[in-house]
Protein backbone atom coordinates (compact mmCIF):
# COMPACT_ATOMS: atom_id res chain seq x y z
CA UNK A 1 0.00 0.00 0.00
CA UNK A 2 1.41 3.58 -0.84
CA UNK A 3 1.51 6.10 1.90
CA UNK A 4 2.16 9.76 1.58
CA UNK A 5 5.07 11.33 3.64
CA UNK A 6 2.57 13.34 5.57
CA UNK A 7 0.68 10.45 6.81
CA UNK A 8 4.00 9.21 7.99
CA UNK A 9 6.08 11.84 9.12
CA UNK A 10 5.42 13.98 12.32
CA UNK A 11 6.82 17.10 13.88
CA UNK A 12 6.39 16.43 16.97
CA UNK A 13 9.90 15.69 19.30
CA UNK A 14 8.76 16.19 22.75
CA UNK A 15 9.14 13.13 25.28
CA UNK A 16 6.51 12.30 27.68
CA UNK A 17 6.22 12.68 31.43
CA UNK A 18 6.86 9.42 33.52
CA UNK A 19 4.32 8.64 35.75
CA UNK A 20 4.12 5.47 38.03
CA UNK A 21 0.92 4.76 39.10
CA UNK A 22 -0.88 1.22 40.44
CA UNK A 23 -2.96 0.61 37.20
CA UNK A 24 -3.09 -2.97 37.72
CA UNK A 25 -0.52 -3.77 34.68
CA UNK A 26 1.23 -6.74 34.16
CA UNK A 27 4.25 -7.46 31.37
CA UNK A 28 3.08 -11.27 31.43
CA UNK A 29 -0.17 -11.32 30.42
CA UNK A 30 0.30 -14.85 28.27
CA UNK A 31 0.98 -16.42 31.48
CA UNK A 32 -2.92 -16.70 31.75
CA UNK A 33 -2.41 -19.63 29.00
CA UNK A 34 -0.21 -21.09 31.81
CA UNK A 35 -2.57 -20.93 34.46
CA UNK A 36 -4.98 -22.80 32.49
CA UNK A 37 -3.01 -25.57 31.63
CA UNK A 38 -2.18 -26.31 35.25
CA UNK A 39 -5.84 -26.10 36.13
CA UNK A 40 -6.57 -28.50 33.37
CA UNK A 41 -3.77 -30.98 34.94
CA UNK A 42 -4.88 -30.18 38.23
CA UNK A 43 -1.53 -29.62 38.93
CA UNK A 44 -0.66 -27.47 42.53
CA UNK A 45 -3.42 -30.13 44.12
CA UNK A 46 -1.18 -32.72 42.85
CA UNK A 47 2.12 -31.17 43.34
CA UNK A 48 0.29 -30.66 47.27
CA UNK A 49 0.75 -34.44 47.46
CA UNK A 50 4.51 -34.15 47.15
CA UNK A 51 4.65 -32.13 50.11
CA UNK A 52 2.49 -33.25 52.23
CA UNK A 53 4.91 -35.38 54.69
CA UNK A 54 6.86 -32.01 55.74
CA UNK A 55 4.81 -29.17 57.91
CA UNK A 56 2.98 -26.66 56.48
CA UNK A 57 4.58 -23.41 55.77
CA UNK A 58 3.38 -20.35 58.06
CA UNK A 59 2.65 -18.33 54.83
CA UNK A 60 3.91 -20.26 51.71
CA UNK A 61 2.89 -23.69 51.30
CA UNK A 62 5.75 -25.03 49.44
CA UNK A 63 3.96 -26.43 46.26
CA UNK A 64 3.18 -22.91 45.70
CA UNK A 65 6.82 -21.97 45.97
CA UNK A 66 7.50 -24.92 43.82
CA UNK A 67 5.21 -23.76 41.26
CA UNK A 68 6.49 -20.19 41.29
CA UNK A 69 10.21 -21.70 40.53
CA UNK A 70 8.06 -23.33 37.38
CA UNK A 71 6.57 -19.85 36.40
CA UNK A 72 10.66 -17.76 37.35
CA UNK A 73 11.60 -20.44 34.53
CA UNK A 74 8.98 -20.29 32.20
CA UNK A 75 9.77 -16.67 32.10
CA UNK A 76 13.31 -17.16 31.64
CA UNK A 77 14.44 -16.20 34.66
CA UNK A 78 18.07 -17.50 36.00
CA UNK A 79 18.94 -16.66 39.75
CA UNK A 80 16.52 -16.59 42.40
CA UNK A 81 17.22 -12.97 43.14
CA UNK A 82 15.80 -12.02 39.61
CA UNK A 83 12.05 -12.73 41.24
CA UNK A 84 12.34 -9.55 41.98
CA UNK A 85 11.99 -7.92 38.82
CA UNK A 86 8.13 -9.36 39.19
CA UNK A 87 7.48 -9.49 42.75
CA UNK A 88 4.57 -6.85 42.37
CA UNK A 89 2.96 -8.24 38.78
CA UNK A 90 -0.23 -9.05 39.34
CA UNK A 91 -0.86 -11.63 37.11
CA UNK A 92 1.82 -13.83 38.64
CA UNK A 93 0.31 -13.11 41.77
CA UNK A 94 -3.35 -14.20 40.44
CA UNK A 95 -1.61 -17.48 38.49
CA UNK A 96 -0.17 -18.69 41.66
CA UNK A 97 -3.17 -17.43 43.91
CA UNK A 98 -1.50 -14.93 46.22
CA UNK A 99 -1.64 -11.12 47.13
CA UNK A 100 1.82 -10.87 47.68
CA UNK A 101 4.91 -13.53 46.03
CA UNK A 102 7.57 -14.48 48.36
CA UNK A 103 11.52 -13.34 47.81
CA UNK A 104 14.42 -15.16 47.40
CA UNK A 105 15.32 -15.89 50.56
CA UNK A 106 12.19 -17.91 50.82
CA UNK A 107 12.24 -19.60 48.22
CA UNK A 108 16.31 -20.41 48.67
CA UNK A 109 14.83 -21.59 52.36
CA UNK A 110 12.65 -23.65 50.29
CA UNK A 111 15.16 -25.35 48.53
CA UNK A 112 17.73 -26.26 51.27
CA UNK A 113 14.45 -27.78 53.41
CA UNK A 114 13.92 -30.28 50.36
CA UNK A 115 14.56 -34.06 51.37
CA UNK A 116 14.50 -36.75 49.29
CA UNK A 117 10.56 -38.04 49.89
CA UNK A 118 9.26 -34.83 47.94
CA UNK A 119 12.27 -34.98 45.34
CA UNK A 120 10.97 -38.53 44.67
CA UNK A 121 7.09 -37.47 44.86
CA UNK A 122 7.89 -34.26 42.50
CA UNK A 123 9.92 -37.13 40.13
CA UNK A 124 6.87 -39.39 40.53
CA UNK A 125 4.72 -36.34 39.37
CA UNK A 126 6.92 -35.22 36.78
CA UNK A 127 6.84 -38.78 35.23
CA UNK A 128 3.21 -39.54 35.54
CA UNK A 129 2.19 -36.01 33.41
CA UNK A 130 4.26 -37.31 30.44
CA UNK A 131 3.01 -41.30 31.15
CA UNK A 132 -0.90 -39.33 30.93
CA UNK A 133 0.30 -37.79 27.40
CA UNK A 134 1.33 -40.71 25.84
CA UNK A 135 -1.96 -42.87 26.87
CA UNK A 136 -4.43 -40.77 25.42
CA UNK A 137 -1.69 -41.21 22.04
CA UNK A 138 -1.57 -44.66 22.50
CA UNK A 139 1.27 -45.64 20.32
CA UNK A 140 1.79 -49.05 19.45
CA UNK A 141 5.60 -47.81 19.87
CA UNK A 142 7.82 -46.09 22.05
CA UNK A 143 11.46 -44.88 21.73
CA UNK A 144 13.31 -44.07 24.91
CA UNK A 145 16.82 -42.32 24.80
CA UNK A 146 19.46 -42.44 27.69
CA UNK A 147 22.03 -40.26 27.89
CA UNK A 148 23.88 -37.72 30.40
CA UNK A 149 24.69 -33.71 30.86
CA UNK A 150 26.88 -32.08 32.62
CA UNK A 151 25.49 -29.93 35.18
CA UNK A 152 28.60 -27.55 36.24
CA UNK A 153 28.96 -24.82 39.48
CA UNK A 154 31.89 -22.97 41.07
CA UNK A 155 30.59 -23.49 44.39
CA UNK A 156 30.76 -26.70 46.52
CA UNK A 157 27.79 -28.52 46.74
CA UNK A 158 26.66 -31.32 48.38
CA UNK A 159 27.36 -34.46 46.03
CA UNK A 160 29.05 -32.38 43.08
CA UNK A 161 32.64 -33.84 41.90
CA UNK A 162 35.13 -33.37 39.80
CA UNK A 163 35.09 -35.23 36.64
CA UNK A 164 35.25 -34.81 32.83
CA UNK A 165 34.10 -31.60 31.90
CA UNK A 166 35.76 -30.76 28.53
CA UNK A 167 33.58 -26.61 28.48
CA UNK A 168 34.78 -25.97 32.59
CA UNK A 169 37.55 -28.38 32.82
CA UNK A 170 37.91 -28.95 36.34
CA UNK A 171 35.14 -27.44 37.86
CA UNK A 172 32.90 -29.44 40.33
CA UNK A 173 29.93 -31.04 38.66
CA UNK A 174 26.37 -33.03 38.64
CA UNK A 175 26.26 -35.79 35.75
CA UNK A 176 22.25 -36.61 35.87
CA UNK A 177 21.62 -39.48 33.51
CA UNK A 178 18.10 -38.61 32.02
CA UNK A 179 15.62 -40.39 29.55
CA UNK A 180 13.67 -38.68 27.50
CA UNK A 181 10.75 -39.73 24.66
CA UNK A 182 11.24 -39.09 21.56
CA UNK A 183 8.10 -39.00 20.46
CA UNK A 184 7.23 -36.24 22.09
CA UNK A 185 10.02 -34.67 23.27
CA UNK A 186 9.46 -34.15 26.92
CA UNK A 187 11.70 -35.64 29.80
CA UNK A 188 10.46 -38.68 31.44
CA UNK A 189 12.48 -39.63 34.07
CA UNK A 190 16.02 -38.85 35.38
CA UNK A 191 18.50 -40.07 37.57
CA UNK A 192 21.21 -37.95 39.52
CA UNK A 193 24.49 -38.66 40.10
CA UNK A 194 27.89 -36.69 40.86
CA UNK A 195 30.11 -35.50 38.34
CA UNK A 196 33.05 -37.68 38.35
CA UNK A 197 30.71 -40.71 37.74
CA UNK A 198 30.78 -42.92 34.26
CA UNK A 199 27.98 -42.57 31.73
CA UNK A 200 26.98 -46.11 32.58
CA UNK A 201 27.14 -45.65 36.31
CA UNK A 202 23.70 -46.77 37.82
CA UNK A 203 22.40 -46.80 34.19
CA UNK A 204 21.41 -50.62 34.19
CA UNK A 205 18.51 -50.55 36.67
CA UNK A 206 17.73 -47.06 35.29
CA UNK A 207 16.78 -48.63 32.08
CA UNK A 208 14.83 -51.14 33.12
CA UNK A 209 12.96 -48.83 35.41
CA UNK A 210 11.53 -46.66 32.85
CA UNK A 211 11.33 -49.65 30.68
CA UNK A 212 9.01 -51.25 33.17
CA UNK A 213 7.16 -48.02 34.50
CA UNK A 214 6.43 -47.48 30.59
CA UNK A 215 5.26 -50.82 30.27
CA UNK A 216 3.00 -50.67 33.71
CA UNK A 217 0.91 -47.56 32.69
CA UNK A 218 0.67 -48.78 28.65
CA UNK A 219 0.18 -52.28 28.40
CA UNK A 220 0.87 -53.74 24.90
CA UNK A 221 3.28 -51.38 23.84
CA UNK A 222 6.31 -51.97 21.85
CA UNK A 223 8.98 -50.31 23.74
CA UNK A 224 12.57 -49.36 21.80
CA UNK A 225 15.71 -47.75 23.32
CA UNK A 226 19.18 -45.89 21.65
CA UNK A 227 22.06 -45.21 23.45
CA UNK A 228 25.61 -44.02 22.82
CA UNK A 229 29.04 -46.11 23.17
CA UNK A 230 29.05 -44.98 26.79
CA UNK A 231 26.51 -47.81 27.70
CA UNK A 232 28.07 -50.85 25.37
CA UNK A 233 28.05 -53.76 27.69
CA UNK A 234 27.04 -57.17 28.06
CA UNK A 235 25.28 -56.39 31.04
CA UNK A 236 23.08 -53.93 29.57
CA UNK A 237 22.48 -55.78 26.04
CA UNK A 238 21.70 -58.64 27.69
CA UNK A 239 19.41 -57.26 29.98
CA UNK A 240 17.41 -55.18 27.31
CA UNK A 241 17.04 -58.72 25.40
CA UNK A 242 15.74 -60.54 28.11
CA UNK A 243 13.38 -57.70 28.71
CA UNK A 244 12.26 -57.96 24.86
CA UNK A 245 13.36 -53.95 24.39
CA UNK A 246 14.02 -53.47 21.20
CA UNK A 247 17.36 -51.60 20.85
CA UNK A 248 20.37 -49.66 18.81
CA UNK A 249 23.88 -48.95 20.91
CA UNK A 250 26.94 -47.35 19.60
CA UNK A 251 30.12 -49.64 19.78
CA UNK A 252 33.39 -48.17 21.28
CA UNK A 253 34.78 -50.70 18.43
CA UNK A 254 38.29 -49.29 19.00
CA UNK A 255 38.76 -51.42 22.02
CA UNK A 256 38.05 -54.57 19.88
CA UNK A 257 41.19 -55.51 17.74
CA UNK A 258 38.73 -57.99 16.08
CA UNK A 259 36.13 -55.09 14.62
CA UNK A 260 39.29 -53.04 13.66
CA UNK A 261 40.93 -56.16 11.89
CA UNK A 262 37.14 -56.92 10.03
CA UNK A 263 36.76 -53.37 8.88
CA UNK A 264 40.65 -53.02 7.70
CA UNK A 265 40.16 -56.42 5.87
CA UNK A 266 37.04 -55.96 4.18
CA UNK A 267 37.35 -55.40 0.00
CA UNK A 268 33.28 -55.46 -0.28
CA UNK A 269 30.86 -53.14 1.16
CA UNK A 270 27.21 -52.81 0.39
CA UNK A 271 26.08 -49.13 -0.94
CA UNK A 272 23.45 -47.78 0.29
CA UNK A 273 23.29 -44.08 -1.47
CA UNK A 274 26.57 -41.91 -3.08
CA UNK A 275 28.71 -41.74 0.35
CA UNK A 276 27.22 -44.33 3.21
CA UNK A 277 27.90 -47.99 2.59
CA UNK A 278 28.28 -51.10 5.13
CA UNK A 279 28.36 -54.56 5.79
CA UNK A 280 27.14 -56.80 8.92
CA UNK A 281 27.73 -59.49 10.85
CA UNK A 282 26.69 -61.92 13.83
CA UNK A 283 29.60 -61.04 16.41
CA UNK A 284 30.32 -60.78 19.81
CA UNK A 285 33.10 -59.84 22.07
CA UNK A 286 35.46 -62.90 23.67
CA UNK A 287 33.99 -62.85 27.27
CA UNK A 288 30.42 -62.35 26.01
CA UNK A 289 27.92 -65.83 26.21
CA UNK A 290 25.97 -65.05 22.76
CA UNK A 291 26.35 -63.13 19.41
CA UNK A 292 24.15 -59.74 18.16
CA UNK A 293 23.71 -58.31 15.06
CA UNK A 294 26.83 -55.93 14.44
CA UNK A 295 26.39 -53.28 11.83
CA UNK A 296 29.59 -51.73 10.50
CA UNK A 297 29.61 -48.80 8.00
CA UNK A 298 31.66 -46.14 6.73
CA UNK A 299 30.62 -42.67 4.96
CA UNK A 300 32.76 -41.10 3.03
CA UNK A 301 33.51 -37.76 3.88
CA UNK A 302 36.21 -34.62 3.52
CA UNK A 303 39.49 -34.47 5.33
CA UNK A 304 40.44 -31.70 6.79
CA UNK A 305 43.87 -29.99 5.56
CA UNK A 306 46.24 -29.24 8.74
CA UNK A 307 49.18 -28.31 6.77
CA UNK A 308 50.00 -24.98 5.50
CA UNK A 309 47.90 -24.63 2.22
CA UNK A 310 48.96 -21.65 -0.66
CA UNK A 311 45.97 -19.72 -1.17
CA UNK A 312 46.81 -18.60 -4.65
CA UNK A 313 46.88 -22.56 -5.78
CA UNK A 314 44.04 -24.32 -6.61
CA UNK A 315 43.91 -27.69 -3.03
CA UNK A 316 41.21 -29.83 -4.47
CA UNK A 317 39.61 -32.05 -1.71
CA UNK A 318 40.80 -35.07 -0.25
CA UNK A 319 38.35 -37.94 0.81
CA UNK A 320 38.51 -40.54 3.42
CA UNK A 321 36.14 -42.50 5.30
CA UNK A 322 34.61 -41.90 8.92
CA UNK A 323 33.61 -45.21 10.56
CA UNK A 324 30.84 -46.32 12.82
CA UNK A 325 29.71 -49.85 14.33
CA UNK A 326 26.18 -50.31 15.92
CA UNK A 327 25.03 -53.56 17.69
CA UNK A 328 21.17 -54.02 17.21
CA UNK A 329 18.53 -56.83 17.73
CA UNK A 330 16.29 -54.68 15.49
CA UNK A 331 14.72 -56.81 12.35
CA UNK A 332 14.77 -54.01 9.75
CA UNK A 333 17.41 -53.19 6.92
CA UNK A 334 20.41 -51.54 7.70
CA UNK A 335 19.48 -47.91 6.10
CA UNK A 336 16.30 -48.26 8.44
CA UNK A 337 18.66 -48.69 11.71
CA UNK A 338 21.08 -45.99 10.64
CA UNK A 339 18.25 -43.58 10.27
CA UNK A 340 16.74 -44.76 13.44
CA UNK A 341 19.80 -44.60 15.71
CA UNK A 342 20.43 -41.66 14.24
CA UNK A 343 17.54 -39.82 15.41
CA UNK A 344 19.29 -39.63 19.12
CA UNK A 345 20.81 -36.31 17.68
CA UNK A 346 17.09 -34.51 18.73
CA UNK A 347 17.61 -35.68 22.54
CA UNK A 348 20.95 -32.66 22.31
CA UNK A 349 18.31 -30.37 20.86
CA UNK A 350 16.22 -30.72 24.49
CA UNK A 351 19.53 -30.80 26.06
CA UNK A 352 20.21 -27.30 24.56
CA UNK A 353 16.90 -25.68 25.47
CA UNK A 354 16.85 -26.93 28.74
CA UNK A 355 20.33 -25.11 29.29
CA UNK A 356 19.70 -22.21 27.73
CA UNK A 357 16.67 -21.59 28.39
CA UNK A 358 15.44 -23.78 31.21
CA UNK A 359 17.79 -23.11 32.92
CA UNK A 360 18.69 -26.77 34.18
CA UNK A 361 22.14 -25.60 34.58
CA UNK A 362 22.44 -23.63 37.26
CA UNK A 363 23.06 -24.65 41.06
CA UNK A 364 21.26 -22.67 43.33
CA UNK A 365 21.99 -24.26 46.99
CA UNK A 366 24.21 -26.17 48.60
CA UNK A 367 22.42 -29.19 49.65
CA UNK A 368 22.13 -32.12 46.78
CA UNK A 369 18.00 -31.97 47.12
CA UNK A 370 17.66 -28.18 47.01
CA UNK A 371 19.07 -29.06 43.56
CA UNK A 372 17.29 -31.79 42.24
CA UNK A 373 14.00 -29.69 43.27
CA UNK A 374 15.27 -26.96 41.04
CA UNK A 375 16.11 -29.11 37.72
CA UNK A 376 12.67 -30.74 38.19
CA UNK A 377 11.44 -27.21 38.08
CA UNK A 378 13.03 -26.77 34.86
CA UNK A 379 11.50 -30.16 33.15
CA UNK A 380 7.98 -29.18 34.59
CA UNK A 381 9.04 -26.00 32.72
CA UNK A 382 9.78 -27.41 30.02
CA UNK A 383 8.14 -30.26 29.56
CA UNK A 384 4.76 -28.29 30.44
CA UNK A 385 5.76 -25.58 27.57
CA UNK A 386 5.26 -28.96 25.35
CA UNK A 387 2.31 -30.17 26.83
CA UNK A 388 0.92 -27.18 26.01
CA UNK A 389 1.63 -27.35 22.27
CA UNK A 390 0.43 -30.57 22.42
CA UNK A 391 -2.70 -30.02 23.78
CA UNK A 392 -3.73 -27.68 20.82
CA UNK A 393 -3.89 -29.57 17.91
CA UNK A 394 -3.54 -33.32 16.96
CA UNK A 395 -0.05 -34.61 15.81
CA UNK A 396 0.88 -33.04 12.45
CA UNK A 397 3.55 -36.12 11.77
CA UNK A 398 3.30 -39.78 11.61
CA UNK A 399 6.04 -42.05 12.88
CA UNK A 400 9.18 -41.74 10.74
CA UNK A 401 12.25 -44.01 10.48
CA UNK A 402 14.46 -41.30 12.57
CA UNK A 403 11.57 -41.36 15.05
CA UNK A 404 11.28 -37.51 15.14
CA UNK A 405 8.79 -35.84 17.61
CA UNK A 406 4.94 -35.82 16.29
CA UNK A 407 4.39 -32.29 16.97
CA UNK A 408 6.45 -29.57 15.16
CA UNK A 409 7.54 -27.90 18.41
CA UNK A 410 8.26 -23.94 18.60
CA UNK A 411 11.56 -22.98 20.72
CA UNK A 412 10.75 -22.18 23.78
CA UNK A 413 11.89 -18.43 23.40
CA UNK A 414 9.96 -18.36 20.34
CA UNK A 415 7.14 -19.42 22.59
CA UNK A 416 7.86 -17.01 25.51
CA UNK A 417 8.48 -13.59 23.13
CA UNK A 418 5.47 -14.40 21.22
CA UNK A 419 2.77 -15.34 24.06
CA UNK A 420 4.18 -14.67 27.72
CA UNK A 421 5.84 -11.75 27.50
CA UNK A 422 3.50 -9.63 26.60
CA UNK A 423 1.65 -6.36 27.98
CA UNK A 424 -1.57 -6.91 29.43
CA UNK A 425 -3.67 -5.02 32.33
CA UNK A 426 -5.83 -6.20 34.90
CA UNK A 427 -9.43 -4.38 35.72
CA UNK A 428 -12.54 -5.02 36.88
CA UNK A 429 -15.78 -3.32 34.90
CA UNK A 430 -19.25 -4.19 36.43
CA UNK A 431 -17.53 -6.44 39.25
CA UNK A 432 -15.75 -9.07 36.64
CA UNK A 433 -12.46 -9.40 36.33
CA UNK A 434 -11.08 -8.73 32.61
CA UNK A 435 -7.28 -9.15 31.55
CA UNK A 436 -7.02 -6.77 28.42
CA UNK A 437 -4.47 -7.38 25.99
CA UNK A 438 -2.71 -5.01 23.09
CA UNK A 439 -4.53 -4.86 20.26
CA UNK A 440 -2.65 -6.88 17.31
CA UNK A 441 -4.89 -9.58 14.94
CA UNK A 442 -2.06 -12.13 15.23
CA UNK A 443 -1.89 -11.83 18.66
CA UNK A 444 -5.58 -11.76 19.46
CA UNK A 445 -6.12 -15.36 17.32
CA UNK A 446 -3.10 -17.29 18.91
CA UNK A 447 -4.13 -16.39 22.73
CA UNK A 448 -7.43 -16.61 22.33
CA UNK A 449 -6.81 -20.54 20.13
CA UNK A 450 -4.97 -21.91 22.77
CA UNK A 451 -7.49 -20.50 25.81
CA UNK A 452 -10.60 -22.06 24.36
CA UNK A 453 -8.62 -25.15 23.79
CA UNK A 454 -7.18 -25.41 27.27
CA UNK A 455 -10.54 -24.41 28.45
CA UNK A 456 -12.67 -26.63 26.45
Amino acid sequence: MKRSRKSVRTKASALPTLRFEDARLTSFAGLIVIGQLWTRLLLKARLQKCFRHLSRGKVFDRATLFLQLVVHLVLGYRDLRDAAHYQDDPLVQRVLGLKQLPDAATLSRMLKEADATSVAGLRQLLTELVLDRLGALALPRLTLDFDGSVQSTKRRAEGTAVGFNKKKKGARSYYPLFCTVAQTGQVLNFLHRPGNVHDSNGAHAFILQCVQIVRDKLPGVIVEVRMDSAFFSDEIVAALQAAGVEFSISVPFERFVELKQMIERRQRWQAIDDEVSYFETEWKPQSWPRRFRFLLIRTRSKQQQKGPVQLDLFVPYEYGYEFKVTVTNKELSVAAVIDYHGGRGSQENVFGELKTQCQMDYIPVRTRAGNETYLLASLFAFNLLRELQMQLAPPTRTTTRKRSPLWAFEQVTTLRRTVLLRAGRLSRPSGKLVLTFCAGKQLKERVLKIYHALAA
